[in-house]
């Protein structure tokens, strides 16, 4: 089984999969100050509270945009599970060409969910928008990736599977706190779907303006991607708040919560022959049943 780790500024996703499937998703939060060891028996405990046969755990892969978790995550699948684990960085076969300007600069988060999208586009069943006029009638598509992080991030898949750049703007929850902390008036609110657009009290108005505005930013940027482009884009959004905006849009077509964890599994496969993964020491024992 692959244990794939996705680092983020707030959260730790940890994956684990058996083929393509995905048997568990667990998170925890992007502690700093944890040790590798102190990471290594959270993880074991969780994932043995979900009966997972650990020494099944065989490879691992690890994302991360947090550069100070990056080698605590390594310390962990070794301390936990006895294997080196394949990092996404330079070096790695993505099997996606990068057209950014400095390819170390794009994050390693944006890249895998690019893999992900360009997947899900050649394999879902769903007929690509039609092209706008004067265009073509046979115009090939692309695809957006809309992910709610930390930071609310756009990011643009060529018709030949390469990954073109984006945009990254401010995450909702940052955005929300900004406003809470400057607006002497105005209290913390839960990020929570308003019962109409025009506020009648302040909460009200404060959900609204989160929700509606965010959705309204999503669909803006989206149409201009679109027009910039100049081909048909398809629309795939992931990240913790992409189940309340996504609905309340025009544009967003899918939401995929494991985006990220089926991109890691897409990378390791592509990088399976290179030897990741391999042991570096037998496996501790441990779980009580089969992932």
């Amino acid at each position: 089984m692959l244990l794939a780790i996705d680092v983020g500024n707030t959260n730790i996703s940890f994956g684990v999969l058996e083929g393509e499937v995905l048997q568990h998703h667990l998170r925890c939060e992007s502690a700093r100050s944890r040790t590798a060891d102190e990471y290594a028996v959270l993880v074991r405990q969780m994932l043995d509270l979900r009966r997972v046969d650990l020494a099944r755990i065989d490879s691992a892969i690890i994302a991360s945009v947090v550069p100070t978790l990056t080698d605590t995550m390594v310390g962990l699948v070794e301390r936990a599970f006895g294997i080196e684990p394949l990092v996404v960085g330079p070096g790695i076969k993505t099997g996606m060409a990068i057209l950014y300007e400095n390819p170390r600069e794009v994050g390693a988060d944006r890249i895998v969910n690019a893999v992900a999208a360009h997947e899900w586009m050649k394999r879902s069943p769903e007929p690509a928008p039609p092209p706008e006029p004067g265009r073509g009638d046979h115009a090939a598509s692309g695809v957006i990736v809309v992910d709610f992080g930390t930071a609310t991030t756009f990011d643009c898949v060529t018709p030949k599977g390469e990954y073109l750049g984006g945009v990254i703007a401010p995450g909702i929850q940052i955005s929300a706190e900004a406003l809470f902390s400057r607006a002497a008036r105005l209290s913390r609110v839960e990020i929570a779907l308003p019962p109409r657009v025009v506020g009648r009290n302040p909460v009200h108005s404060m959900q609204s303006g989160i929700v509606y505005g965010y959705a309204g930013l999503v669909d803006g940027l989206v149409n201009r991607l679109r027009r910039e482009l100049g081909y048909p884009c398809r629309v795939i959004a992931t990240g913790g708040l992409a189940r309340l905006i996504a609905p309340q849009t025009e544009t967003i077509e899918v939401v995929d919560d494991d985006l990220t964890l089926t991109g890691l599994r897409l990378i390791y496969e592509r990088n399976a022959e290179r030897g990741s993964g391999s042991s570096l020491h037998p496996p501790a024992a441990g779980g009580g049943g089969q992932g």
